[in-house]
């Protein structure tokens, strides 16, 4: 009888710069909670302090091929999240637009998750009543990103034009709000 090998933390950065969904997620949730309690501490604001932990993610993500194995990556991530804090507050409160290029949009981020969901389910099942009010149980943001591709059907682009946030902070949100769903439709059943 063989026993499966857990997958290390620097398996999935490596998966992750090849471009692998799995990776991304288990990065999403295993430093979640860590970069939002930097920023809570700092900003003392629960908004401020998830939009930043997304804009961390995203940018992080963007940048996952420039991440150096011999540096710790929760600190790597925390570097990131303090930079774009201290960005947010030399702007005053502007918005930080992340500079990609079409090329890259196409590259880095072609983050895809065939594997059905227990959103995915639901919906398959025709329990869209039962799904909405798991829905309204997110924060408003979640809610609307999740119309949006869900309901809406819109790709990540034309939600990040609609959202006018960059691509990248749209999939964390995305990622975000279906892991907390999934949570919330998990603890109903």
């Amino acid at each position: 009888m063989s026993k499966e090998k857990p997958i290390l933390l620097e398996d999935h950065i490596k998966k992750a710069k090849e471009g692998k969904q799995i990776s991304f997620n288990y990065l999403l949730d295993t430093f979640w909670n860590d970069v939002y309690s930097f920023q809570l501490k700092r900003t003392q604001d629960e908004y401020e302090a998830e939009d930043i932990t997304i804009q961390s993610f995203s940018r992080a993500f963007d940048k996952i091929n420039t991440f150096k194995e011999e540096y710790n990556f929760k600190t790597w991530l925390i570097q990131i999240s303090k930079n774009i804090h201290i960005d947010l507050l030399r702007k005053k409160n502007a918005s930080i637009q992340s500079k990609t290029t079409a090329q890259v949009d196409d590259v880095v981020y072609k983050i895809i998750d065939h594997t059905p969901t227990p959103e995915d389910k639901l919906i398959t099942e025709q329990n869209l009543a039962q799904l909405l009010l798991y829905i309204k149980k997110l924060k408003p943001n979640y809610q609307k990103v999740i119309n949006l591709r869900y309901f809406q059907e819109l790709s990540y682009k034309e939600i990040a034009h609609h959202l006018n946030e960059p691509i990248n902070n749209v999939k964390v949100k995305l990622l975000r709000a279906r892991k907390l769903l999934s949570e919330i439709i998990t603890d109903a059943n």
